[in-house]
């Protein structure tokens, strides 16, 4: 079994579901896939700081089923986890949502497997998972690459920490994710969740940068993550195109290594929304 944590609102569903998608499309191994989702309630925040819902998870288990009839997924609700961790914690504001939060639930959760590849909703797998997913990490805590833009400015081994090979048994034991969860609590952070982590970490392994790519897709990325990124022309801006704004990939980006899979995410996105509009529901 390959086990993936994936964490968010119900605004993360195009990511996970074009994230999956790249996933089962660039992988050859039979080895069936067991996606887990972290969600949570925190709409007294923001109105918008709503769960996954029970029509998402429904179609993200249809469309892996497709492709596997073992594959599968289950979300776990941590809402009440964290109102007794983070509320009203120096970093509930943190620079992207509370969900950035979340992951450091990891530990806290029985049911998640020795094994597990957290992964932020907005990245896409361009070669096949086994390649990351098979590293031995038996005595770290997690394997990370470098974070494109922190390895110079920062430190050359400075990791993003959107993409991490866990250990969850050394993790435990070295009680990395309880530490981060003390440091969220007790001091505003650059980058909060990511700022925990590292100054938490006993051990990590340094992944090379091709497993969590931030800024360019080479024939031998593995992971291409489609985070905020540094233009420099026609003037230096900043820009936070996601996969699923396929347009964008194609126009900004120039890509289209991933047309397959964003060919059938748009179709499937269709097929969803037309039943959403059967139930009457609004369709963004």
């Amino acid at each position: 079994m390959i086990n993936i944590l994936y964490a968010g609102n119900d605004k993360v569903f195009d990511g996970m579901l074009t994230s999956a998608l790249s996933i089962l499309k660039r992988t050859k191994t039979k080895e069936p896939f067991c996606f887990y989702v972290f969600t949570m309630d925190v709409s007294h925040i923001k109105p918008e700081y709503l769960p996954i819902n029970e029509r998402q998870l429904s179609f993200f288990e249809k469309v892996i089923k497709e492709y596997n009839q073992d594959n599968s997924v289950k979300i776990i609700d941590v809402t009440d986890l964290y109102k007794e961790e983070f509320a009203n914690c120096p970093n509930e504001q943190a620079y992207c949502s509370p969900y950035t939060l979340i992951r450091l639930f990891a530990d806290k959760i029985d049911c998640i497997p020795q094994k597990i590849l957290y992964l932020d909703a907005d990245i896409m797998f361009n070669r096949d998972i086994t390649l990351l997913y098979n590293y031995d990490i038996e005595e770290y805590e997690y394997a990370a690459s470098p974070d494109h833009y922190g390895k110079y400015l920062i430190s050359p081994h400075y990791i993003n920490a959107g993409v991490l090979l866990l250990n969850m048994d050394m993790i435990r034991k070295t009680k990395l994710l309880e530490k981060a969860r003390q440091l969220i609590k007790q001091k505003k952070l650059v980058f909060a969740d990511q700022s925990a982590i590292i100054r938490s970490t006993t051990k990590k392994y340094v992944l090379p940068q091709r497993f969590n790519d931030q800024k360019f897709l080479h024939k031998w990325t593995v992971v291409r993550h489609f985070s905020k990124r540094l233009f420099w022309l026609p003037y230096p801006h900043t820009a936070n195109i996601k996969q699923w704004h396929v347009d964008l990939v194609h126009t900004v980006f120039k890509y289209h290594q991933f047309d397959d899979i964003l060919d059938e995410y748009l179709y499937l996105k269709k097929i969803y929304q037309k039943e959403q509009l059967k139930q009457g529901e609004k369709v963004i």
